[in-house]
């Protein structure tokens, strides 16, 4: 993927790694869009950073997606870039007396179907463009579930397998297909608490290594994944996954 002179669009560009995406991408030299359901949010990333621009949409809302598609089309016609970064995560009990679907039907809505939705409303302006590539956010959990987020991971594993097909289908298109597999980083994706995690990795610090790794071309198979994180997706094929899963869930 080219690091200046795009146009890029961002979904779930208001916060966490696709806030700090969209605002090293703008300093780069980009003409970013952010988009996301918050318009408090966007109107501050716009406020914040000069030049650039906010839709407001919600990816399981159908006429607010078609109002999406539409300006875009219209006013951003020059879009060559989409970042799919929307998503959601919720632990869920299964073994609790009070638990169901609920949570888990919101999540594929919002990271399976709407990351489907998003990426199908905008990949017939990419394919008249030069340099275009769609980037969508899975997790290096689609490799090595947490068992208290089942479906978060799931849903992500699922995009890991449709990106795939995705790279495979566009392949004559010129179209780059990449799949970011972030690790815990220190957003508030699960809460308050994730994002003070001394644990996690910073978004800044992770979002540097991102481009660093964009400038490179330090993506084999279109997987933008840090060093830290190879084991976790090579643990099949090595012979760790047992290992490695015990101490992911060893509560």
């Amino acid at each position: 993927m080219k690091l200046t002179g795009n146009t890029i669009l961002i979904v779930g560009g208001t916060s966490g790694i696709g806030k700090e995406l969209a605002k090293s991408l703008h300093a780069l030299g980009n003409r970013v869009i952010v988009a996301g359901r918050r318009r408090g949010l966007l109107n501050q990333m716009i406020a914040d950073h000069p030049g650039m621009s906010g839709i407001p949409v919600d990816v399981n809302d159908p006429v607010s997606l078609a109002n999406f598609a539409f300006e875009v089309r219209t006013r951003f016609p020059m879009v060559n870039v989409l970042f799919a970064n929307a998503g959601i995560s919720r632990s869920e009990d299964m073994t609790s007396k009070d638990w169901n679907t609920a949570e888990a039907e919101h999540v594929i809505e919002t990271n399976i179907l709407g990351v489907l939705r998003v990426i199908g409303a905008i990949l017939p302006m990419l394919k008249a463009k030069e340099d275009a590539a769609i980037v969508a956010t899975s997790s290096s959990l689609a490799f090595m579930p947490r068992a208290d987020f089942p479906t978060y991971c799931a849903s992500k594993a699922f995009l890991h397998s449709w990106l795939q097909s995705l790279r495979h289908q566009l392949r004559h298109d010129a179209i780059e297909v990449l799949e970011l597999a972030p690790p815990y980083v220190r957003t508030e994706l699960t809460g308050a608490a994730q994002a003070a995690d001394p644990r996690a990795v910073a978004v800044d610090d992770y979002v540097a290594q991102v481009i660093e790794l964009l400038e490179r071309q330090g993506h084999p198979r279109g997987e933008v994944l840090l060093q830290r994180d190879l084991a976790r997706r090579w643990a099949e094929r090595d012979g760790t996954y047992d290992e490695i899963y015990a101490a992911m869930n060893a509560n």
